[in-house]
Formats: structure tokens, C-alpha cells, sequence
């Protein structure tokens, strides 16, 4: 993408990256709805959770589906239209949907819809800090990122040893690394907000890519809170 620096006429600095905030954060919430109604959707239908339950094949496929699509998001994204990867976006954000639903089947209904609520607030209130704050958050997000490296390491290594520590230790520190990440993917979507000509396609991709970022820091957020505060049937 062409680093340009657009201000339109008229318009405050301040008003630009409002404006791109709100605009990467709407399309965060929207790929949020879609994932949460494909979940409710396949909880409801006992048939399609016994598919997806049944088959480990298409259960990983979905997964590799939905890390190959991260990646022609990330890699791709210069050569894709805004209309593709919006729709690259959503699919993901479908598939998810679809392999978050047998997460979500294990738990009571009371303690999802509690702990949707801690995540909500947790991330908006970090995402007021990092959108706000006049503190460079690099550094957070550097080391936010080695956490996460050491999370999926050590998750890896669990595969084997299946202890009941290192989870519920992988789980409080992927709280701290969502969090973190939260508030400096959030600074640096401010600071994207001028790197692109107004409503023009590439701030439009960059939006998505912005929103892709939140949605991820979201979605891994509750998953470690649910870990730690959710009650399974």
C-alpha cells in the first residue's frame, strides 16, 4: 500500500483518525456479529455440530482454511480489491464461527455470556488507553508479540504433557498479551489513519486489515478469559 499522506481539506488531524478508528472498529463489530451468528446457528442444529464433532478432518480443515485466508489477507493484500478482501474477511470471519461453535458448546450459557461481557469491557477500555494514551506502546507490542510466540509454544508443548499448570499459566498470560495487544494495535491503527488517500480503496483494505487485527485480539481474549472464568455443562 502507498504511504500517502492524506489530511482532506477542511478536516483536523484529530477528525481524520476519528474517522478511521470508528471505521476500522465498525468493520471489526460487523465481522463480530457474523462470527456470533454462524456460532449460534451451527449450537442450534445438533446435526451440524455432529459433523463437525465427528470428523477430525474437516474440523483441521477448517482451521488450516482459516489461517490460509490470515495469510492471503496479510501477503496478498496489495494485489487484492477492497471488495475481495472485505469478502476474504467476512469468510474467515464465518469460519470461525463455525470452529468456535464446538468451544462454545462446552460451555453453560451464563458464564459465556458473563465472561463476553468482561471481554467487551476489557477490550473497550483498552482500546480508549491505546487510542488516547500519549505513550509510545511499541515496546508493549513487542513484547505483547514474544508473549504470544511463547503462548503457542507452550500450548504445542501441552499437546503432550497435558498439564493442568502450564494451561491455566498459558491462559493468565494470554490475557496480559491480548490486552497489550489490544491497545497498541489500536495506537497504531490511529497512526495508519493519515497513510492513505480519503475513501479511497486502499484505506478501505487498510480498514480491513486494521479491523482483522482487533477482531483476532477479541476473539483470543475471550477464549482466555473463558478458559479461566468459563463453566463447562
Amino acid at each position: 500500500m502507498n504511504q500517502v499522506q492524506s489530511i482532506p481539506s477542511g478536516y483536523s488531524l484529530e477528525a481524520v483518525q476519528a474517522h478511521f478508528v470508528a471505521k476500522v472498529y465498525w468493520w471489526m463489530c460487523v465481522a463480530l456479529a457474523t462470527t456470533g451468528g454462524v456460532c449460534w446457528y451451527v449450537v442450534g442444529r445438533p446435526d451440524l455440530m455432529s459433523t463437525i464433532l465427528s470428523s477430525q478432518a474437516l474440523f483441521f480443515g477448517l482451521i488450516i482454511a482459516q489461517l490460509g485466508l490470515v495469510i492471503v489477507l496479510s501477503a496478498a493484500m496489495r494485489k487484492l480489491s477492497a471488495t475481495a478482501a472485505t469478502g476474504i474477511f467476512f469468510l474467515y470471519a464465518a469460519l470461525t464461527g463455525l470452529t468456535l461453535s464446538v468451544v462454545v458448546a462446552a460451555f453453560t450459557p451464563q458464564s459465556l455470556a458473563t465472561t463476553f461481557l468482561v471481554t467487551a469491557g476489557t477490550f473497550g477500555a483498552m482500546g480508549i488507553y491505546g487510542y488516547t494514551t500519549k505513550t509510545d506502546l511499541t515496546s508493549i507490542g513487542n513484547l505483547a508479540f514474544m508473549g504470544l510466540i511463547g503462548i503457542i509454544i507452550a500450548s504445542v508443548v501441552n499437546m503432550f504433557f497435558s498439564s493442568s499448570l502450564l494451561y491455566t499459566a498459558t491462559s493468565y498470560v494470554g490475557v496480559l498479551v491480548f490486552v497489550g495487544l489490544t491497545a497498541y494495535d489500536t495506537q497504531k491503527i490511529k497512526r495508519m489513519a493519515t497513510a492513505f488517500a480519503a475513501e479511497s480503496d486502499e484505506e478501505r483494505k487498510g480498514a480491513i486489515m486494521g479491523a482483522l487485527a482487533l477482531y483476532l485480539d477479541f476473539i483470543n481474549l475471550f477464549l482466555m478469559l473463558l478458559r479461566i472464568f468459563g463453566r463447562r455443562r
